[in-house]
């Protein structure tokens, strides 16, 4: 370091020390969010797929009271893609970080309402319209919770390695959902099964409030993008960012739509619809859905594995390689899981969730590189919602009526290998996006 000035070491070390803390900050606020909002999501579909049928459909018989249950479980994905429209606008007009706290809040009400929310028997049909209702709610809320977390981060974080960093808030998916499952786990081992149906199954999403107050503590503590700022400082936010980005990146718009369905629909039958069928075949739910808590943290460390594989190799690369293991693990998915040997159930869920979690590692960057910063978070969460309603809402919706009409696992098989087909198409009609700048 000889002839360089003491005065300029000490700056840059400074300017580096705090751009690391405010990544770190940036990190944080995007993992303990996604937490949180996606903890009040996957609660709903854990309880939907085991509790909500006698609760508030208790006149109709098994399978068809989960049946219909999870058709207030799809409800919330129906209302993703306008969350997506309106968060993606105010998003690209205001900033990441504002709407950011309105979606935890927003969240977070509906999950501590659905916890006092009365049953059929006190209120009749009203439950379960007021359950829709709420569900919703949370569908809107997490519909702009995706778009900002990743961008808030990709907008921060450095180029070489924001295939990593953009994998973080991603974590949040499966954290949440194994915050749920644990938490439905616990509350029904210190119950009686009488007691878990009556008022057990309301204190998870009680708990929620505590989760959202830690969570706006995190977020509020958050800067504004960079690439946000510069934008705005210059005056040249987009009018119409929705149909701004709909009109230049048509292409982009589809690719995020056609990768995240795949991914979307191989996470939610090996989580949600595995415990409808779990529970069709005798499987006990504890089994289940401590499988399903093991495989999360898997999936989580193999969301930051594919995301730093991602900066090296490429994010097509990784994401279509985990997407056809994932397709061929798929076969055999259920046959395991019909073995009815814990030690098969476990390895099941594990390895379909460590595949999941490498592809969408891999494609966080992907998301975020494909628009301009001006459109980015309507670009992204218009596509990446839009696949919800086909993926996340369809696939446990419809994996439930096949396995009511044939009595089979094997249609659902089927119906994932071909949403992950569309990923790999999705992959790979756009331009390789590793290693580019974040245009403005």
């Amino acid at each position: 370091m000889r002839g360089v000035p003491r005065r300029a070491i000490f700056a840059f070390v400074t300017t580096t020390t705090g751009g690391t803390r405010r990544l770190a900050r940036v990190v944080s606020a995007g993992v303990v969010g996604t937490t949180v909002e996606f903890y009040d999501f996957f609660l709903y579909g854990a309880a939907a797929a085991t509790v909500f049928g006698p609760v508030f459909f208790p006149h109709r018989d098994g399978l068809l009271a989960v049946l219909l249950a999870l058709v207030t479980y799809a409800v919330g994905f129906a209302a993703r893609p306008l969350g997506g429209l309106v968060f993606g606008h105010f998003g690209d007009r205001v900033g990441r970080k504002r709407l950011l706290v309105v979606s935890l809040v927003l969240m977070g009400s509906a999950s501590v309402l659905i916890g006092l929310l009365p049953g059929y028997e006190q209120i009749g049909i009203a439950a379960p319209l007021l359950l829709t209702l709420l569900r919703l709610v949370q569908g809107f809320a997490l519909g702009g919770e995706f778009g900002g977390a990743v961008l808030l981060v990709a907008e921060h974080g450095p180029r070489d390695r924001r295939g990593f960093w953009t994998a973080w808030p991603q974590t949040g998916g499966p954290l949440g959902n194994l915050l749920a499952t644990a938490a439905l786990t616990a509350v029904a081992g210190s119950t009686t099964g009488a007691q878990y149906s009556a008022w057990g199954w309301r204190i998870p999403f009680l708990a929620s409030i505590l989760l959202v107050v830690i969570g706006l503590w995190v977020r509020l503590r958050v800067a504004e993008s960079p690439l946000f700022r510069a934008v705005a400082e210059e005056r040249r936010e987009a009018r119409a960012p929705v149909f701004q980005a709909l009109r230049q990146y048509p292409r982009e718009v589809f690719a995020v739509f056609a990768a995240r369905v795949g991914e979307n629909a191989a996470f939610y039958v090996f989580t949600i619809f595995l415990l409808v069928y779990a529970g069709s075949i005798g499987l006990p739910t504890a089994l289940t859905t401590t499988a399903v808590t093991v495989g999360s943290l898997v999936q989580a460390l193999a969301m930051l594995g594919g995301g730093a594989l991602s900066d090296r190799l490429g994010r097509r690369p990784v994401a279509v390689t985990a997407a056809i293991g994932c397709a061929l693990w798929t076969i055999i998915f259920f046959p395991m899981v019909a073995s009815h040997d814990p030690a098969l159930v476990f390895l099941a869920v594990a390895v379909g969730l460590l595949l999941h979690g490498a592809m969408t590692g891999a494609q966080s960057a992907f998301y975020a590189e494909l628009f301009g910063t001006s459109v980015r978070y309507s670009g992204v969460s218009v596509g990446y919602q839009a696949a919800t309603v086909l993926a996340g809402a369809a696939a446990p919706l419809a994996g439930a009526a096949l396995l009511r009409a044939t009595h089979s696992a094997m249609p659902v098989a089927i119906m994932l290998v071909c949403c992950l087909a569309l990923t790999v198409v999705g992959m790979s009609i756009v331009t390789e996006t590793a290693r580019s700048h974040l245009a403005s």
